[in-house]
C-alpha cells in the first residue's frame, strides 16, 4: 500500500519535504526549541514560493508584510541606487522579520542569486497564531524582539567602529 501511495500521491516525497522543512525551521533562532506541535502549527501557515535567479524577492522602500526564510538557494541583499551589497544569504537564513511587528518600508532589496525555495511568514499569519494560541504567539514575538535587539546592538557597534575610524582619519597627520 505504501508503495502504491508513494507512486500515485507522492506521499514519500511530501514526507521528505516536511522533514527538510522542519530541519530548516529548527535552525532558525526565532523557532529554535519549539515543540513538534508548535512547528506543525507554524508549518501550516507558511507560504512557499520558488524564485528564479535574478528574481526580486523584496524591494527597498516598499511596505514590509512579513519575514522570509530561505529553505534552499542563495540570495543577495543590496541597498541604495548603487545596489551596494550588504550580505549574501543561503539555506536557513531569514530576513524581513521586523515586518512581522510593523509595516515600515523595507530597508534593503533582496534578489535571488540562484533558484530559491522561500518560505513566507506574514504579519497576518502571526496575528492569527496569537489569536488561536496566545502563549505560542507571544513566544514568537519575544524571540523576534530578542533577535532585533541583538541586531541593533551589533549595528550600534559597527557605527561606533566606523565613527572611531573616521575620527582617526580626520586627525591623522599628513606624511
Amino acid at each position: 500500500m505504501t508503495d502504491f501511495r508513494s507512486r500515485v500521491f507522492g506521499y514519500r516525497r511530501k514526507q521528505k519535504q516536511d522533514e527538510a522543512l522542519m530541519a530548516v525551521l529548527t535552525k532558525i533562532p526565532v523557532f529554535e526549541g519549539f515543540s513538534e506541535r508548535e512547528l506543525a502549527a507554524l508549518e501550516r501557515v507558511l507560504h512557499r514560493r520558488e524564485y528564479l535567479p535574478e528574481e526580486l524577492i523584496i524591494r527597498q522602500d516598499e511596505p514590509g508584510l512579513g519575514m522570509y526564510i530561505i529553505q534552499s538557494g542563495q540570495a543577495v541583499v543590496t541597498t541604495g541606487r548603487d545596489k551596494v551589497q550588504l550580505s549574501q544569504l543561503s539555506d536557513g537564513d531569514f530576513f524581513g522579520e521586523l515586518s512581522l511587528l510593523d509595516e515600515t518600508p523595507r530597508s534593503a532589496t533582496v534578489v535571488a542569486k540562484t533558484h530559491c525555495l522561500i518560505l513566507g511568514f506574514f504579519q497576518s499569519d502571526l496575528f492569527g497564531l496569537i489569536e488561536r494560541d496566545p502563549r505560542f504567539g507571544v513566544k514568537i514575538v519575544i524571540r523576534l524582539a530578542k533577535i532585533m535587539g541583538d541586531r541593533l546592538r551589533h549595528a550600534n557597534q559597527q557605527v561606533l567602529a566606523l565613527s572611531d575610524k573616521v575620527q582617526e582619519l580626520l586627525h591623522k597627520k599628513p606624511a
